[in-house]
């Protein structure tokens, strides 16, 4: 693991205890953001930091007033820096924000979450050449794999409607589907599903129409 500042040091320990166990998904050096209310609640949804197997709230920590992970995201990098500093200061053993934040802990297993952010575009890339050779197969058998693309990223646009969080329900995508041995194609819902994992990168500020980010 990189050090990056003070936030990532491997001696890092927390007064939540399940965030010191080995194997831990969200130790103390690991602080994603997140948002959650209470499962099966009409709460609204608000901006929370995994550790250990609890979230914290961090709205009713006082470090940040807003519900908004889009105006979070959008701020300068040094503030960005300094709440991250401000919560594992808080998090940290010995803190004197113990007794106040433990408040602020909600169970994992008793949450539920949506989608961290209003996700106004995207531009989706192959990003690995077994991937795209894989991918290219279906299409191209002869060729699977262009000769430029090892040089050239492809990227094509997305529908950012049809993003959702993890654990989803969704229906099966009704269209048309030949078999090897029919004569013509049939209409129906499809029969095989594919799935891969997507990591997606969130461009807080944005950039000007034409300028690099």
């Amino acid at each position: 693991m990189t050090t990056l500042n003070a936030t990532h040091d491997l001696k890092l320990r927390s007064w939540v205890t399940s965030a010191n166990m080995a194997g831990c998904d969200f130790p103390i050096q690991n602080l994603p953001f997140g948002r959650f209310r209470r499962a099966g609640s009409a709460e609204s949804w608000r901006i929370g930091i995994a550790i250990g197997d609890q979230i914290l709230d961090l709205k009713a920590t006082g470090l940040i007033d807003t519900d908004d992970m889009n105006s979070l995201m959008a701020v300068s990098p040094t503030d960005r820096r300094a709440l991250r500093s401000a919560i594992s200061q808080g998090l940290s053993e010995g803190s004197e924000k113990q007794k106040a934040w433990a408040e602020a802990l909600l169970p994992q297993a008793q949450a539920e979450y949506t989608v961290p952010c209003h996700i106004g575009d995207y531009t989706d890339f192959y990003t690995g050449i077994h991937h795209a050779t894989a991918i290219g197969r279906l299409f191209r058998p002869d060729q699977p794999l262009m000769p430029n693309y090892k040089w050239v990223p492809i990227g094509y646009h997305g529908r950012s409607s049809s993003i959702g969080v993890s654990g989803q329900r969704f229906k099966r995508p009704r269209g048309q589907t030949k078999a090897p041995d029919a004569a013509a194609p049939g209409f129906g819902p499809s029969k095989r599903l594919d799935y891969e994992l997507e990591l997606g990168f969130f461009v807080g500020p944005g950039n000007t129409l034409g300028e690099p980010i």
